[in-house]
């Protein structure tokens, strides 16, 4: 993943590109090995370990939904500030998201990560999710 981001990219291509190198980044720093003499440079960098695989894609789907959950907080909260929700709502919103997180949490716990592993480093763009909500 050594490609540069496309010029003229929109900031959604930047970030999934910064996202990818991030990824490749970090799982090639853990445990290199030599390159083996064939020079198949992909499969030197891939972890086929099973367990490793599943964790790391485990570590990805977390983050997204991680990702999406902080912003339909943000869009709940961002409602209930205009006042339009009647109470009702707004506690159904609150469980809702309590829930979420609670069930993050769990999911984190289950598969042995972190609410800040989930937080991949994008580089210049800096961190997918905000510091102070992990």
């Amino acid at each position: 993943m050594t490609e540069q981001t496309p010029s003229g990219a929109d900031p959604w291509q930047r970030t999934a590109y910064a996202a990818a190198r991030a990824i490749v980044r970090e799982s090639a720093g853990a445990g290199r090995e030599e390159e083996p003499a064939g020079g198949n440079r992909l499969a030197a960098r891939l972890a086929t370990d099973p367990e490793a695989v599943e964790r790391d894609l485990m570590k990805l789907v977390l983050t997204l939904v991680e990702l999406l959950r902080q912003l339909m907080e943000r869009a709940a909260l961002h409602r209930v500030d205009q006042g339009g929700l009647s109470e009702d709502q707004e506690e159904r919103i609150g469980t809702t998201l309590m829930l979420l997180h609670d069930r993050m949490g769990e999911l984190c716990d289950r598969y042995g990560l972190s609410m800040s592993d989930l937080n991949l480093d994008l580089g210049p763009l800096g961190s997918l999710l905000p510091r102070e909500d992990l």
